[in-house]
């Protein structure tokens, strides 16, 4: 796994459905329906529960569910509403989208499909390929101006992080989308040059996790940030606590499912190659 915007370079297919408007195009399946009827009657009596502690038991809700990449690479462009396999990037948006349909007044299967495109869609709307937020730095700014997530990094202890994003545009034959595409490629190219251009960024490097532990909080989104050429993260969970030990939840692509990180937050830092450090958003 590397990073939102890599989530989506190996294609997968997925048996679904879908509604026929442009706009609000949903894929999904009976199966997820059915899962998110499960999660419903589970945790709608957790609804009261602080927003950390909500994100954290929804996170749970998960574990063994399938690590699948790619799922949201569908044409025409639509929300992918896919609760019965994930990979990392959609298992987080799931999870914040779902914990935000509980907290609603009247929580359905079209409320959490509405939650879940506003997290994903720049505008929180379905307009092409490019609506979507590729890039995890991109959707921690975007979301952090919505309010639906707290950019925390500055106040956990984190330092500047300049960014040189490049991945997509250099590499267009990893997507569907971009392949044989001069001009969309452009506009992803000039996309990446806002987003790298913004002076808001921190991150909290390797060194400093250890230092910074006692700000972060259980369901806190986090970002594993990267020295790959052009890219921003490699990797997003949710930070939990195990009795002492700080580690994650994540869909693993070594594990191939959704499960609690084995390694503590540190450990699996340190162990990562090009793994540079983390970057924390606090779901509100």
């Amino acid at each position: 796994m590397t990073g939102i915007a890599v989530c989506a370079a190996l294609l997968t297919g997925l048996a679904c459905k879908q509604t026929t408007g442009a706009e609000d195009r949903v894929y999904t399946t009976d199966e997820d329906r059915a899962i998110f009827e499960r999660y419903l009657a589970e945790m709608e009596p957790k609804k009261a529960l602080p927003m950390g502690q909500l994100v954290t038991e929804s996170a749970l809700f998960f574990l063994g569910v399938p690590y699948v990449a790619s799922t949201l690479e569908k044409e025409p462009e639509g929300l992918v509403a896919n609760l019965h396999e994930m990979d990392c990037a959609t298992f987080t948006d799931n999870v914040i989208a779902l914990a935000r349909t509980i907290k609603g007044d009247n929580p359905s299967f079209e409320s959490y499909c509405l939650n879940l495109r506003q997290l994903r869609y720049r505008e929180g709307v379905v307009a092409g390929y490019l609506s979507r937020l590729h890039y995890t730095s991109d959707w921690v700014y975007v979301n952090d101006k919505r309010g639906i997530v707290r950019d925390v990094n500055k106040e956990t202890g984190g330092i500047p992080l300049k960014l040189h994003l490049s991945f997509m545009s250099t590499h267009p034959d990893s997507y569907r989308q971009l392949k044989g595409n001069p001009s969309l490629i452009e506009e992803i190219a000039q996309k990446e040059k806002e987003i790298s251009a913004r002076t808001t960024y921190y991150f909290i490097p390797r060194d400093k996790i250890e230092a910074c532990a006692g700000k972060m909080q259980p369901g806190d989104m986090v970002c594993f940030t990267t020295a790959v050429k052009g890219l921003d993260t490699s990797h997003v969970g949710f930070i939990y606590k195990d009795g002492g030990r700080l580690t994650f939840i994540h869909a693993s692509s070594l594990q191939k499912k959704v499960t609690v990180e084995s390694s503590s937050l540190e450990e699996y830092v340190r162990k990562g190659k090009n793994t540079t450090g983390i970057m924390l958003a606090r779901p509100l």
